[in-house]
């Protein structure tokens, strides 16, 4: 695209093109609105993410019209605990959700969504990124304003409804007020791709005791997604507070736990394109709207903090923002009680119970336990895969529901608030 054919104006401006962003993007235009979807990227672009695509995910991208494409890259059935001397296999619940997951790479996930939303009637704007937002004398987001291309090109954007999906940092919310709060747990992950000779695996594997090279237990887990290509995604991760912050070197672990599965997995000896991310968990942002904008996805810290999944908050936020914006004219409120509506439960108890696996000699003591039973890892997989939905009236899900509420009756700062 030319700058004279960038667009000037738009109903809803979309900044950040990757699930949430392309999600929010096609059903904005499904909606009947004017979209122009703008990323700094220049797509098919990679992201440092494990892959994995769980039941809610999956749920999600069937709405979009997805379900043959993912089908064609492949299924698995669940996940394979290992650690503390066991493993188990547990299967996906199923339920109100589908009952399988998939593993899909971020260069060809994010580039098909994205395409989705092109498809439904969004303009695409690539290589733009964002450096400051014009605002009326109200306080309303105006138009955006970016550099674009290699030149750096300045251009104006103006627009009546803007969707920030910018990605964990969020450089565009943070001109705009977003604050990311540290003292909740947060996670600090590394991922790469390695030949294996079970790419086609039928389970995700997570490592549940995950250690470092003198034997130390890390507050974390490692993991490996079968991709189906030849290929998996083996990653680690590891958790951290402002209290408690990880001083985990990520790339030279992930290479331990790499010589560690080796023969296991058959895997090839090169980690390539290794990357690593922290990532704000459990809502830990405040100032996530304004008037006439909202931040989603990642930028808006909806992440699962048990587990590092944000691609289904993704693609849902997307969703449910495009809808908000259809029957709420003032969003500064109406968007952070959306959210709290949606997560804040689940994210308090979450991020409360993701902050006690950081206390030291806790892992050690309940892992072992919590791996001799199926049941209770059954229970833990559905929890912690973030698996139970409103529809959900079983007593795991009322159970965990009245543990969240009591939760946020606790916190200083629930999730998504200043206080």
């Amino acid at each position: 695209m030319t700058d004279t054919a960038w667009p000037t104006r738009t109903d809803v401006l979309v900044v950040g093109a990757g699930p949430a962003g392309a999600s929010a993007a096609a059903w904005s235009a499904r909606l009947g609105m004017d979209v122009v979807l703008a990323d700094a990227a220049v797509f098919p672009r990679d992201k440092t993410c494990g892959d994995g695509l769980t039941p809610r995910a999956i749920a999600e991208l069937n709405r979009l019209g997805l379900e043959d494409w993912i089908l064609g890259h492949g299924t698995n059935k669940g996940l394979r605990a290992a650690g503390f001397g066991q493993e188990l296999l547990l299967p996906w619940p199923g339920g109100s959700l589908p009952d399988y997951g998939s593993a899909v790479p971020r260069t060809e996930l994010d580039d098909k969504i994205r395409q989705v939303a092109l498809d439904s009637g969004a303009v695409p704007v690539e290589g733009a990124k964002a450096i400051g937002a014009e605002r009326d004398a109200n306080g309303r987001v105006t138009g955006v304003v970016f550099d674009m291309g290699a030149d750096k090109v300045r251009h104006t954007i103006h627009c009546d409804r803007l969707i920030i999906a910018d990605g964990v940092r969020s450089p565009l919310g943070r001109i705009l007020g977003r604050t990311w709060h540290r003292e909740t747990a947060y996670g600090v992950a590394g991922r790469s791709y390695v030949k294996s000779g079970r790419s086609d695996d039928p389970w995700i594997s997570s490592h549940l005791e995950l250690r470092g090279e003198q034997g130390e237990l890390l507050s974390g887990y490692g993991w490996i997604f079968p991709l189906s290509d030849g290929e998996v995604n083996l990653g680690v991760g590891t958790l951290a507070t402002s209290k408690r912050p990880s001083n985990v070197q990520i790339r030279p672990l992930m290479e331990f736990y790499a010589s560690q599965r080796r023969q296991e997995w058959d895997l090839g000896a090169e980690l390539r394109l290794p990357t690593s991310a922290l990532l704000p968990m459990g809502g830990a942002v405040s100032g996530v709207a304004g008037s006439n904008w909202i931040l989603i996805g990642d930028a808006a810290g909806c992440v699962n903090p048990l587990n590092g999944e944000g691609i289904d908050y993704g693609l849902e936020t997307g969703r449910l923002g495009a809808e908000m914006l259809t029957q709420h004219r003032y969003l500064d409120s109406a968007w952070p009680a959306m959210l709290t509506e949606h997560y804040g439960e689940a994210f308090s108890i979450a991020r409360r119970l993701a902050g006690l696996i950081t206390v030291p000699r806790l892992l050690p003591a309940a892992g072992p336990v919590g791996m001799r039973s199926h049941r209770l890892m059954t229970i833990a997989l559905r929890v912690m895969g973030n698996l139970i939905t409103d529809e959900d009236k079983d007593l795991t899900a009322r159970l965990w529901r009245w543990a969240g509420r009591m939760s946020v009756r606790l916190d200083e700062r629930p999730p998504f608030r200043e206080a």
